[in-house]
């Protein structure tokens, strides 16, 4: 496996640390220590992940993400020390992708890089109802109307829709939108399905995707015409 990585990391010596693990397993890696230039340089160069540390000279990891994530989806895994839980949801709801919490093993993160590259190959899927997922932009159509999902909807639609018929329970759904499960609630699930439905009826008012299943989950099935 290659691919070129961005390590956005103000300690020199970790940043370097994850440079040489990283160029042992095939990978390219940039370093960036100020947050100021990230954006830019995210720009002008395509990487295909970032490593991301939440707290930065000049500019946060969280507002980092969130302006990458309005013109890219780049994987990112965030890197912190801060445990509390209202950051890795908030970075997690801005498009955050993984998370991994110092003091951690070199080993480990490039081992989150590759499944994380291997889970994010990009491309089209479409299906027979008009519904066409773009997984390398994070956007959803329906008959040609854009859904406007957040980058936790798009996951959840994009995991059922790969999945047809499959019931789901709220925990297995969790345990696959968020790496961190413990940070959410059940009902955290219901909330993202309930808008998901809504932005669903918009663009298609008598076209059901997303079915309850009773006392179990949810599944994805395209209504028949």
């Amino acid at each position: 496996m290659s691919g070129a990585i961005l390590i956005v990391e103000d300690e020199e010596k970790l940043a370097a640390l994850l440079a040489d693990y990283l160029k042992q397993s095939g990978f390219d890696s940039e370093w960036l220590a100020d947050g100021q230039a990230v954006v830019q340089w995210v720009r002008m160069h395509g990487p295909d992940l970032i490593l991301l540390d939440l707290m930065l000279p000049g500019r946060s990891g969280l507002d980092i993400c969130k302006e990458i994530r309005s013109f890219s989806a780049v994987p990112i895994i965030m890197i912190t020390a801060r445990i509390e839980e209202i950051d890795r949801l908030l970075g997690l709801e801005l498009g955050a992708d993984d998370y991994i919490c110092k003091p951690f093993s070199p080993r480990e993160v490039v081992a989150r890089v590759k499944s994380l590259l291997r889970r994010t190959g990009g491309g089209l899927i479409a299906s027979v109802q008009g519904l066409i997922l773009d997984t390398s932009r994070y956007r959803a159509t329906l008959h040609g109307h854009d859904l406007d999902l957040t980058i936790v909807e798009f996951k959840l639609l994009h995991f059922l829709f790969s999945n047809p018929g499959q019931i789901y329970s709220r925990s297995q759904l969790m345990h696959r939108i968020y790496p961190d499960e413990r940070i959410v609630s059940d009902r955290t699930i219901d909330s993202h399905v309930k808008k998901l439905r809504k932005k669903i009826s918009l663009a298609a008012p008598d076209q059901e995707l997303i079915h309850s299943v009773y006392g179990i989950g949810y599944k994805f099935e395209a209504s028949q015409e």
